[in-house]
């Protein structure tokens, strides 16, 4: 999905070798540690329900239940104090979380993986100075670089720069760094507001969680590492979104 290892990983990080966008066959830099390969994440393994994961839909009787996949407030507060999550951020992860398990229960994709995406994707909007807003979108707008055949693959324009203000290569977008014609594909609505914007975390979470799922279940480290790397083409790239999917999971008790 991603052309490069990720913007915010990409920081201060030794090029270590090539990966291959799936679907585009896109050489792209990474960086990585070797050694065994990790399991998955814990909240994976243990395919808990959805309820359990995120402290649950709001049900509580002070708490209006006008979004069924809006994570409960309390379960936000005290999982962003201990994983240094920002809370927007994790409620969009928690939020895809729910819907996804509703919408694929089978799947078992949970809220620390998709939320290491964001971490090694943008910092969770955050890369390059951007803020994320309460309305979920970060500014300044996040984009990766141009794929113009240099440092990265040739991803010729495929949006008339719509998303990536680019009218000649594309480049990836938003906070979890989806390229305009993967976008075209997996592009979701989570917040309601009629409009599928990448920039959008709400959005690109729930799009990035069914993403996920489209490789199968998630009820194993196999499955669970098949789809991370359809996500990018990296082994070196599932090592870091698996260390750090367990260290939120385990952070979050």
């Amino acid at each position: 999905m991603t052309h490069h290892r990720g913007l915010a990983a990409a920081i201060g990080v030794v090029v270590a070798g090539l990966a291959v966008l799936i679907g585009l066959a896109v050489a792209v830099a990474y960086a990585g540690q070797g050694g065994p390969l990790p399991q998955p994440p814990t909240t994976e393994t243990a395919a808990p329900t959805a309820a359990a994961t995120v402290g649950g839909a709001q049900q509580q009787a002070d708490v209006p239940v006008a979004d069924p996949y809006l994570p409960d407030p309390t379960w936000l507060e005290t999982t962003a104090a201990r994983t240094q999550i920002p809370v927007r951020a994790l409620a969009a992860y928690a939020r895809a979380h729910l819907q996804v398990a509703a919408e694929q229960p089978d799947c078992k994709v949970a809220w620390n993986t998709i939320a290491a995406l964001g971490g090694v994707e943008s910092r969770h909007g955050s890369v390059n100075g951007s803020v994320l807003g309460a309305d979920g979108l970060p500014r300044p707008a996040i984009r990766g670089p141009a794929l113009d055949g240099g440092a990265f693959g040739a991803v010729h324009d495929t949006d008339g720069g719509s998303l990536d203000g680019d009218t000649r290569w594309d480049r990836a977008v938003g906070p979890l760094q989806f390229i305009p014609s993967t976008w075209e594909t997996w592009a979701a609505d989570a917040n309601g507001d009629g409009v599928a914007d990448p920039n959008q975390i709400d959005d690109a979470a729930l799009a990035a969680g069914r993403y996920l799922c489209h490789s199968g279940e998630l009820t194993g480290a196999a499955a669970w590492r098949r789809a991370v790397f359809s996500f990018n083409h990296s082994d070196a790239y599932v090592n870091d979104i698996a260390g750090l999917a367990n260290t939120y999971a385990q952070r979050a008790g």
